[in-house]
């Protein structure tokens, strides 16, 4: 797992690796504890968008890709793989937003060179926020696709349906997208459900699909 702390804590984190000690599971909680990131996720998020922070701790201690990308004014966890990024969670304080912090951090995982995949809540007229999260997406160059989504939270059983958008800067076929979203959806979301919540997670085929397809009209 790669953590990227605020500056307070990276003289701490930085001594620590210099003796050759490993970040092991206790040292990780401590790091992200005394950032307050799971908090700052809760307070912005609803309910039905959020895992729970055992969940998170699972993911951080042995999903090697899941990672933590956090400053005064943003955080960033997201799910790394040789020819993508997941973004799971992007938040940017209230007070900054609107002053490139955002664009600012795309670029940063642009610059990676891999296709960027994010979850995104359909335009809502009870939510003002949903339209100008789309507008942003959209003028960085995401692209809407063509993948229904519907997942049942873990602890509410509330029915989730957010939209699946992609940058890259070579074309992916939607088919590409769904591939990759399946495996998102069960090394991220899904990951030690039955252990963490004491369910079973849905079949990755009741969650995701291209729409108008074969496989969604035989369900």
């Amino acid at each position: 797992m790669k953590i990227e702390v605020l500056p307070e804590q990276k003289g701490y984190v930085t001594l620590l690796m210099q003796r050759g000690e490993s970040l092991k599971a206790s040292l990780i909680e401590e790091v992200f504890s005394t950032s307050n990131w799971f908090n700052r996720l809760r307070e912005y998020f609803p309910e039905r968008e959020m895992k729970s922070k055992e969940h998170f701790e699972i993911l951080f201690q042995e999903q090697a890709m899941y990672q933590l990308m956090e400053g005064p004014d943003y955080i960033v966890v997201y799910f790394e793989q040789q020819d993508y990024i997941f973004i799971d969670y992007i938040l940017v304080s209230g007070t900054n937003r609107g002053k490139g912090v955002g664009s600012i951090v795309l670029n940063e995982l642009k610059s990676k060179g891999k296709a960027i995949i994010l979850e995104v809540e359909p335009i809502c007229m009870d939510d003002p926020d949903s339209e100008k999260r789309v507008r942003f997406y959209e003028r960085h160059n995401f692209e809407k696709m063509d993948i229904g989504y519907e997942r049942i939270h873990n602890v509410t059983s509330e029915l989730n349906k957010m939209d699946i958008y992609c940058w890259s800067q070579s074309p992916v076929s939607e088919k590409w997208v769904l591939d990759r979203m399946k495996e998102i959806y069960t090394e991220v979301h899904a990951y030690k459900v039955k252990e963490i919540y004491g369910r079973n997670p849905q079949p990755v085929s009741e969650v995701l699909w291209l729409k108008g397809s074969i496989e969604k009209l035989a369900q």
